[in-house]
Formats: C-alpha cells, structure tokens, sequence
C-alpha cells in the first residue's frame, strides 16, 4: 500500500525524516517495503507564470506563442500547443533546467522557427492526476497540501511548490493480512503515534454532516447476511460531476490511483483514508430505486465497469435491482449503474462482505481490484460509517450535492467490547525483561485500547478494528513488546542444563549424499515442491502407476503448481532444458528434496526425502588427449555406487520396466531386501519432451538409505600383508547379469577373497552367440601371511565350479 507522506504527516508528524519514520515503522511491525519521490525530484525552476498574451505561432495553426510573466524583469517566451492556453490566466511553469517527472531536463528549444524559453504545465506532466486536453490554470481555488480553501492568486515567480504538491516522498508498506486496520492512512497515523509518541489528530470521521434514519428516496434487502454482515447507503442529490481539485488528484496518483471525476475520486480517497471501500451508484439508473443483496444465481451474468461480461457461479455475491444484476459485491460494481457525466443523483454504498467470499469470488473471475485486496482480509463493520462520513463531508464541498436525510442501515449491531486481562507478570516472563504497567497501558491507549489498572496488571478492551486480531493475552503482550522496541530485549538463551544441538542420524545421511554428490562435480537445484498434472502424462505413466496418487491443492496458485510433485524428475528436467538451452548440451544436476504421493490409509501424506541425479551430454570437459565419456546407464550406476557407498551399503539392481525409463537400460536399485529406488536412461520420447539428448538419471529414498546405514560404523584393520591378484575370464549366457556373476563369487570365495569386479566386456565369434565374456579382477588377502598361488587354486576352483552352474565356462 503506498501512503503520501505529506498525507500521512496531516494526522501525525514526528520530529523525523523519511528514513526515520521508515525506521520506526517498520521495527514496530509495519514494515515499509520502498520510499518513493512522486513528482519532480526537485523543486528548483518550478514556478507559477501569469500569461501576459497568446498570440498565434507564425508557422504553426496549432501552437500558440504566450508571454508569461516568471517574476523576472523580462516575460518569457514560450510555445504551447495546449487548446486552452488564453491571456490573463495564472498558470504552472517549468523553465530550463528544471528536470522533469520522467527525468528529462528542460532546456531552451527551438519550435518550429521560435525559441521557447520553458514549458506551459498540464497535470499529467507533473503526475498530478491523468490530466487532460489542456495546462492547469491555477486562478480561483488554489490547493495547498490538504483539502481546498480559498486563497489570494500567488504572484509571479512564486515557488510552485509552494502552492502545487508537485514532489512529495511516499512509503510504501507491506501490510500483513491480520492487520486490516491499517489498509487506511489513519490507521498508519495511529500505528506512527504509538511508535513514536508524536501527537495524533483526531480521526477525520469523527464530525459526521449526515443523519441517521430512514431514507425516503431508495431501499435495500440483504438476503444473504452471512455474507453481507453490514450495509449502508445515503442518497446525494442536485450532484455536480466535474474534475477533482488539484489537491485529490495529487493525492490519489502518488497513492497509485487513477483519477476519474469528483464522485469517483471521493469514493477512493475516503477508501485510501479509512481502508474501507465505497462504491457510487447513479440513482437515476437504479431500477426501482432498491437494491438486493443475493446470491448470485449459476450461471449469471454482469457486465462489469471494465466492459467484461462475467459469468458467476452461485457462492458468488450481487447487487441487483428491479432489473436484474447491477454490481459483483466486494470486487467491481456494474456498468449499467456507474456515475455518468450527467449523474445528478447519487446513492452511495458502504458495507461489509465476507472476507473468505470474497477471496474466493476473486480468484474463481481472476478479478483483483484496491476494494477486493481490502475486503478479504476482513473489514470490521464499524467501518462502513466512518467511510460514510468522509465521502458525505466531500461530496458537499466538492460536489455541491444535498445530502438527504438518514442513512439505510441494514443488518448490524455491535458487539460489547471484548475485556482481556493483561497481567504484569505475565508479560515479564514472556519478555525476558520488566515492563512497567503505566508504560504498558501508554502503549495500549495509543493503539487505541481502553485500559483500567487491576490488583495484577490492567483489564483491556479491545477495540473494534482489532477484534479478530487480538483475542489473548499473549496478543497484548506482543503490542507491548512491539512498541516497546523488540530490538531493547536482551539476547538470552533458554536454559537447557548441558543439553546440545546435533543432527539425526538421517539428517547426516542426507548432508553426507548431497556432499557426495557435490564432491563428484554435479550441481545443486532447488525446484518448486508443487508441479502440474500434465507432468505425469509427460512421463508416460499409466491409470493404474502409484505415482499418480498425488496430492492436489485446495487452492492452487495456477494450474501449474496444483499438486505436490510425486517425483523429482520433474524438476530436473525443466532445469536441464533450460541450461541446455542457453549453456550446452552437458547437464550434470541432483536435487534433494520431498516428494508426496495420497495415502490410501488417511488424510495425511505419505511422503519422503529423496534424491534424485540427472546425466546428459558429456561427463568431463571436451580435450584433445581424450573423448570423454557420455551420460549412459554405466555412468548413472557409478555415481549411484559412488553415493551408497558412502554409507558401506550392499546394494543390486534389477532389471525392471519404468514407464519414462528406457525399456532395455532400466532397473529397480535393491538393498536390504528394500526398493531404494530407480536407475537408468530416460525413454527416448520422455527426453524429447523435454528437448533432451541421450539422458541418464537415478532416484533414491534417502529416508530408506538412513534406516539401512548405521550410525555408527565398526573399524577394520588393514592386512599388514599384500594382496594376491588374478584375472578370470569366463563365457556365460548374455541373460546371465554381471550382478548375478559377483554374487557368486563373493558367496564362494570365502573370507580371502578382498574384493572383486568387472574389467572388461566382450562379444564376439570368438565366444560365440547368445553369450559373451566377462573379465572378472579378484582380490585375495590375509591377515596373518601373505597368499601363494596354491593357497587360492582351491578358491578359484570353486568359483569356477560356481559359475558353471549358471552356464559359464573357463575361456581359453
């Protein structure tokens, strides 16, 4: 929300500057996101001109040469082009060297053969309302920095800025939801006064001109009270439509609005003021002269001021009248009702909705309006009379409009005053730190709560506007202490008598993969934990996949992010097509992250931490002295056996189908008689989805990987003795896996046998077909003396015995 200064300075003005009161703010919990200069960024060669003459330009029909008297001994020549430019008007001038809104910097130009010596100004070119046709002519009724008055025309020469607010600073607030209070500037005028004990004028709504009452001359029905909690109106007649004086306009366009006329712009002003929305109807226009509150029927439609026609569903909320749907309450009124040039009768409604309604309504037309982002965070209903109040006073100034008399006030009664006990040692022990009760009540009061001392601390009523904001003690304590100054409290430490912080055991085991993986070279990314329902047909998963029972969100940001993601692929390959795209075919990532699949057993979730690593392109930088490596399946299980080793895990793998995995380069990873997860290369048609290359990738239950690693991990000596090493080459049938090959050996071998693996692979006529040979490496040691070759021929015997069994054979 944007707040003028010079606006807010009006109800309250500390001894500070911007930054100061930036400073105050948001230490006190209204934090301001940015300041901004609207206007010009300096005053300097801004001035007020009277126009000595306007004659026609020599060479142009539609430019006009002026004389304008600057306060300067000589007029001043300048050029305008503006329609409504005529002597003898007092009007606003920049000469050269003044730098404009947009950052421009007037000099003296030369316009079609007449050198102008400044500019003539129009609204717009200082960002003093939309402007229109033509220059601001400041005769009459000049503005100063509040509402209008009277005053003497300045003389020539006279500073603008001391008659225009053509520079002023403007904060802008971040409010969070459970403080609607201050979506107004009076609301951040009280919180400034609390927070800095500068003096706050009395609330503007204080003086209501209009009377209470029965209105003779329209009617309205709430039938739906639920969501309409309170509604009012007045009726303004003999009203005058025209621009808003200088000093609205200002206003609204440093708040950020638009300025559309003087009805329009009062109901936005008050809006901005009191935080809560108003909306003009033309009476003339009001079928009927009564107005319904209703539920909307399904399927109806309403044009809106927008020119959209929108079709509602039936939770949402009208206003109707004798002919039907006029308004969308809370969001946008209608076009067949809206004030016209030529609107004399004005009916003006204030009222409550429902915030969650309203929220809803919002989202279901994805129509977002000032009135809309206020109502759903919940308006009191109190403050329907205090916007009633302000928008009165102005439409009589500004309008010339008669107020008639009451008010239609349907469907609220106010609640007593909620009571809290707020005890002195309460909040002591909360804090940390003592705080008086005559300064806890100096806070209280200045945030507007009644407080009367008690035996043990003060009884407090909360008022209206924070009554679904504070509703405990703990409640209270937190304005104490936030005014109080959070940052005076001492910096302690809870007592935990030798107690310290470590991590769990699956915790390490997470940090020690993601470390492992990092240590390999690959590259960390973070993706969204939602995804979109597209993304598993993209993966080719059938009806029936278990990673279709995802988790949908209720209230989904878009399409894109309305379930939490059953897999971390997803992520991986939208970050590969983007890197691939913009940085090369190479793509080394992981991630480590949750994933949530529907449980079938209750409400909640079942999900887990996993880590999942995706492979294409090249795995090391391009050389000269060799090719490297591409990602493959082989690449994806040494990084996988990189990482379960860590742990000191005996691991397999499995042929296995996956629907977006390659149906011949695919397996399930097993360990502990556990599915850990999946290795493989991705199914051509899933990489192309994603633009992709030959792509490799895994995925691991990090959550099952810490419950089979232990936590501890047992020391083993080092054989003082070396190793005896020997070579086995064996044919076998090709169905026969390398995975099955090692098992045997390491079943047969016995306790020597320190380690064993592949080497090298052949196929070929010299084994002949449907087989091929596998070179295994053996390792043989022990503890107590060093291995000859005769101790191992009976363990190599029996290996080759083994291996005879599943159809291998000794090759020569």
């Amino acid at each position: 929300m944007r707040v003028p200064l010079p606006w807010l300075r009006e109800y309250c003005d500390p001894d500070l500057d911007v930054g100061g009161i930036e400073e105050r703010l948001t230490m006190t919990g209204t934090k301001v996101e940015a300041i901004h200069r609207h206007g010009v960024a300096s005053t300097e060669h801004f001035v007020v001109g009277r126009v000595l003459e306007a004659g026609p330009h020599p060479d142009a029909d539609r430019l006009k040469v002026c004389m304008v008297d600057v306060g300067e001994d000589d007029p001043a020549t300048i050029v305008c082009g503006a329609p409504n430019v005529a002597g003898g008007q007092t009007v606003a001038v920049a000469r050269p060297g003044a730098v404009m809104p947009d950052g421009t910097k007037l000099k003296h130009a030369k316009l079609r053969g007449v050198v102008s010596e400044g500019m003539i100004l129009a609204e717009n070119e200082l960002e003093i309302g939309s402007g229109g046709e033509g220059i601001m002519v400041l005769d009459g009724l000049l503005p100063d920095s509040g509402p209008r008055r009277a005053g003497a025309v300045p003389r020539p020469g006279t500073s603008l800025a001391d008659v225009l607010p053509i520079a002023m600073d403007v904060v802008e607030l971040e409010i969070t939801p459970n403080r609607p209070d201050c979506l107004g500037v009076y609301g951040v005028a009280r919180e400034l006064h609390a927070a800095t004990g500068a003096d706050l004028a009395q609330a503007p709504w204080s003086e209501d001109v209009g009377s209470q009452g029965p209105v003779a001359e329209a009617s309205v029905t709430v039938e739906c009270p639920d969501l309409c909690p309170r509604f009012t109106a007045r009726v303004f007649e003999n009203v005058t439509i025209g621009p808003s004086p200088t000093w609205l306009k200002a206003r609204l366009s440093a708040a950020g609005m638009r300025t559309i006329n003087n009805v329009v712009d009062i109901t936005n002003y008050a809006m901005l003021l009191t935080g809560q929305p108003l909306h003009a109807f033309d009476l003339d226009r009001v079928a009927g002269a009564r107005l319904t509150v209703r539920r909307a029927k399904e399927g109806e439609q309403v044009q809106t001021l927008d020119g959209q026609a929108r079709t509602l569903d039936g939770e949402m909320v009208v206003i109707d009248d004798a002919e039907g749907p006029t308004s969308i309450a809370g969001l946008m009124g209608g076009a067949r009702s809206e004030v016209e040039p030529d609107t004399t009768r004005v009916l003006l409604e204030v009222a409550t909705w429902s915030g969650p309604n309203i929220h809803r309504s919002s989202w279901a037309l994805g129509l977002r309006s000032e009135a809309s982002g206020r109502f759903e965070k919940g308006l009191q209903p109190e403050q329907c009379m205090h916007a009633q109040a302000i928008a009165t006073r102005l439409m009589i100034e500004l309008c010339g409009a008669d107020v008639a008399p009451g008010t239609i006030d349907v469907g609220w009664e106010a609640p007593p005053a909620q009571a809290i006990r707020l005890r002195e040692g309460r909040v002591r022990a909360i804090l940390g730190v003592a705080v008086s009760v005559q300064r806890q009540a100096e806070i209280l009061r200045a945030l507007d709560f009644a407080t009367e001392p008690v035996k043990d601390g003060l009884e407090v009523s909360v008022p209206a506007l924070r009554r679904d904001d504070v509703t405990r003690e703990i409640d209270l304590i937190e304005e104490v202490a936030r005014i109080d100054g959070l940052e005076s409290l001492p910096a302690t430490l809870p007592a935990r008598r030798g107690a310290a912080g470590r991590l769990t055991h699956a915790q390490r085991v997470r940090r020690a993969a993601e470390d492992a993986m990092v240590g390999r070279g690959l590259h960390e990314i973070v993706g969204w934990s939602f995804t979109e329902p597209a993304l598993l047909d993209r993966l080719r998963l059938p009806a029936e996949d278990a990673m279709r029972r995802v988790v949908a969100l209720e209230n989904p940001l878009s399409e894109g992010q309305s379930i939490m993601r059953p897999t971390l692929l997803g992520s991986l390959l939208d970050a590969a097509r983007h890197n691939v795209s913009r940085n090369g075919p190479d793509i080394a990532i992981f991630e480590s992250g949750t994933v949530y699949r529907a449980s079938h057993e209750g409400p909640l979730a079942d999900e887990h931490h996993a880590l999942a690593v995706l492979l294409s392109g090249s795995l090391a930088p391009r050389s000269w002295r060799v090719r490297p490596g591409q990602a493959d399946f082989f690449a994806a299980k040494a990084l996988l056996d990189a990482l379960l080793d860590r742990f000191h895990l005996d691991w397999s793998v499995e042929p296995t189908s996956w629907p977006f995995l390659h149906p011949g380069r695919s397996a399930a990873v097993l360990s502990g008689g556990e599915t850990l997860g999946f290795l493989g290369e991705l199914h051509p048609l899933v990489a192309g989805a994603w633009d992709l290359e030959r792509t490799a990738a895994f995925a691991i239950d990090l959550g099952k990987v810490a419950a089979l690693a232990s936590p501890l991990l047992a020391f083993g000596a080092f054989g003082p003795f070396p190793a005896l090493r020997q070579d086995l080459a064996v044919t076998l049938p090709v169905s026969v896996a390398a995975g099955e090959v090692l098992e045997r050996v390491r079943a047969t071998a016995g306790e020597t046998l320190d380690d064993v693996s592949v080497f090298d692979v052949y196929t070929g006529a010299q084994v002949g077909e449907g087989r091929r040979s596998l070179a295994l490496a053996l390792s043989f040691r022990a503890l107590d003396r060093t291995l000859t070759d005769e101790d191992i021929a009976p363990v190599r015997e029996r290996i080759v015995a083994a291996l005879g069994e599943i159809g291998g054979e000794l090759r020569g």
